[in-house]
């Protein structure tokens, strides 16, 4: 029988600490969300391994929840106020969205995977989250009904910022993303909007599965 709690725990000091992880609002969430209510029944027992989670039904296209430690690390460069409003992209079965949850005002969570959504939405209700919305839709169209948000984070890499995207940002707002090619080590990017000006800098290195929605398209080449 798994100690889920002692698991949790030593996930924290193993993988969210590890990497330089020191924001206690953010230790704190990831110690109180239970990871394992988040994946599939068979997969329980694995739930806190150091690793990405696969979620999605068999036969549907592939949907992950990100591992600790860099979901961890995106989290904390993002630094959410408990007054801010978040739009959460690609949250799978809800992990991620119930840890912005712990963090936020409202977090807003879109995910393509429509039976994934309906599982994420009763999975944060009946933890009790009651400032989220799940939202079943593309991910490259964000969700402009619930703009502007203080903080947009992408649950994977991407190789372009779509200006959709960018335009549900609040001024003095931030965005939090892994800019990168698919396979290759990328960077964890924030953004901030000054007035109508979106600029990034990079924060740290870091290695994230790609998320289709936001791939460059291939140029033409003679």
């Amino acid at each position: 029988m798994v100690d889920y709690a002692k698991a949790r725990a030593t996930m924290v000091d193993c993988q969210v600490r590890t990497v330089d992880v020191t924001e206690y609002p953010v230790l704190d969430a990831f110690s109180a969300v239970p990871r394992e209510e988040f994946v599939p029944d068979a997969l329980k027992p694995l739930a806190y391994i150091d690793e990405d989670l696969l979620v999605s039904a068999p036969g549907a296209a592939p949907r992950h929840l990100m591992e600790p430690g860099p979901l961890a690390r995106l989290v904390q460069l993002a630094q959410i106020m408990p007054t801010d409003r978040v739009l959460d992209l690609g949250p799978a079965s809800g992990y991620s969205t119930a840890i912005l949850a712990t963090l936020a005002a409202h977090v807003t969570g879109v995910e393509p995977d429509a039976d994934l959504a309906e599982t994420a939405r009763a999975t944060l209700a009946r933890l009790g989250h009651d400032n989220v919305t799940i939202v079943a839709g593309p991910l490259g169209s964000g969700h402009a009904a619930g703009a502007p948000y203080d903080v947009i984070l992408f649950e994977g890499a991407i190789e372009l910022l779509p200006d959709v995207i960018a335009d549900q940002l609040a001024d003095g707002g931030r965005i939090v993303a892994v800019v990168g090619t698919n396979g290759l080590a990328g960077k964890a990017t924030i953004f901030t909007r000054s007035g109508r000006t979106v600029s990034g800098r990079p924060a740290f290195n870091t290695h994230v599965r790609a998320l289709p929605e936001f791939v460059r398209p291939k140029a033409f080449v003679f």
